[in-house]
């Protein structure tokens, strides 16, 4: 696969068009992310045992460490990007690494093809590791992409990167759901994890370090419990075409009753009386939120969705600041809004929600990233200037759009 994979997409095709707009994505959501005072804080802290030359939020980073808290930005707002065949986020701690090696001024094409093979060997990764209740996705699979790409970013061959992804899968880590359902942000550390742990790998192969071939197989049976072989899409076919990109910030399981919301608030439809979502039950069990007075827990809340959307218009960044979790009318809007599992979808395996107020009704069964609406690149544009502007102004968000799109000079990407 590595083989494969290794020069990239080719030059004009839509995997390569593709794999610029998550590029492009990515860095709006970190861009957003970095504006969090805890981001800011967590880029002063790292700057201790990692001091370099990449400039980001008002220190100065190794470029490992610059991706990992790139990584944490990037998830902080949860409007980035993810992949349904892999149950989460492939470019998470891949995209950070080689928007990095951009801003130091690195290859344009190099750093392309680096992260569409990191992106491959993540999303391949993750759809072999199925993880068990009360786990999360960020963290553990993702690192295997990030040892590919910082690997190849540092000139290694096919069978170097190989070595790169066997060392970081012996080391895979499982991560819990833990934090979310107790409303701390420590999860948006994960992917920061993974990030330096394919950095560290690749610097073993760098190096000459190896391990076997068996580790992932054998990280799948004592982690997960799986003895059967993995089933994975084979190489040859670009996993990141069908990558989905988020028109909302918040949990996937929740765009689907926020769009519903938005749909209601367009006819007019006040938000008074009885309020009922239904939904899949895996939106239940994952966003099941009640009553969030944190950012995180709020971003995986149905009933927080569609609060916000009711009342804002929108389910953006503005859903989860501090002064949206003190509104009161927001407040009391979510506490008002009952849950219902959604039977028939739950059965036939489908996404959507029902979103009823009163005598009115939505229903919502695709939004805007669903495999049939990808995300056009007008869209993900508009997106990213909306996410990036107000750290890199006006004339940077164009020429980070220009860097990342045409390949020009990438300057400032950081702001």
């Amino acid at each position: 696969m590595i083989a494969w994979a290794s020069p990239g997409p080719s030059a004009g095709s839509a995997a390569a068009a593709k794999a610029r707009l998550l590029l492009l994505d990515s860095l709006g959501c970190a861009l957003a992310g970095l504006r969090h005072p805890r981001v800011t804080a967590f880029a002063q802290a790292m700057r201790h045992a990692f001091p370099g030359d990449v400039a980001l939020a008002g220190t100065r980073l190794a470029p490992g460490a610059a991706a990992a808290v790139l990584a944490a930005a990037t998830c902080w707002d949860e409007a980035n990007e993810g992949l349904a065949s892999a149950h989460g986020r492939p470019a998470l701690p891949v995209a950070p690494l080689a928007l990095v090696a951009r801003a130091r001024g690195g290859d344009p094409a190099q750093a392309l093809a680096a992260f569409a093979l990191g992106y491959e060997v993540a999303a391949r990764a993750g759809q072999a590791w199925r993880i068990r209740p009360g786990m999360h996705v960020d963290g553990s699979w993702h690192s295997l992409g990030a040892a590919a790409c910082a690997a190849a970013l540092a000139g290694l061959d096919a069978e170097g990167i190989g070595r790169a992804v066997r060392l970081a899968s012996c080391q895979i880590p499982f991560s819990l759901y833990a934090p979310i359902a107790a409303g701390m942000d420590g999860r948006n550390s994960y992917a920061s994890h993974a990030a330096l742990l394919g950095s560290l790998a690749a610097a073993g192969a760098a190096a000459g370090m190896d391990a076997p071939e068996g580790g992932f197989a054998e990280g799948r049976r004592i982690a997960l419990g799986h003895e059967t072989p993995a089933d994975v899409t084979p190489p040859g076919e670009w996993l990141l075409e069908a990558a989905y990109l988020k028109p909302f910030a918040g949990v996937r399981h929740a765009h689907y009753g926020a769009a519903a919301a938005i749909e209601l608030r367009g006819r007019g439809v006040a938000p008074a009386g009885r309020i009922t979502l239904s939904t899949y039950a895996e939106a239940l069990r994952y966003a099941g939120n009640r009553a969030p007075t944190a950012a995180i827990a709020a971003q995986f809340s149905l009933t927080w969705a569609v609060a916000c959307a009711l009342l804002q218009g929108d389910l953006g960044p503005a859903a989860y600041t501090d002064e949206a979790l003190a509104d009161p009318d927001l407040r009391a809007l979510e506490a008002a809004i009952e849950l219902r599992e959604d039977t028939a979808l739950t059965a036939a395996g489908r996404r959507g929600a029902t979103l009823t107020i009163g005598e009115h009704s939505a229903t919502i069964t695709g939004v805007t990233g669903d495999p049939d609406r990808p995300m056009p690149e007008a869209e993900a544009v508009a997106k990213f200037r909306r996410f990036a502007a107000p750290t890199l102004g006006e004339a940077g968000t164009t020429a980070a759009i220009a860097a990342l799109l045409h390949d020009q000079p990438a300057k400032d990407l950081f702001g």
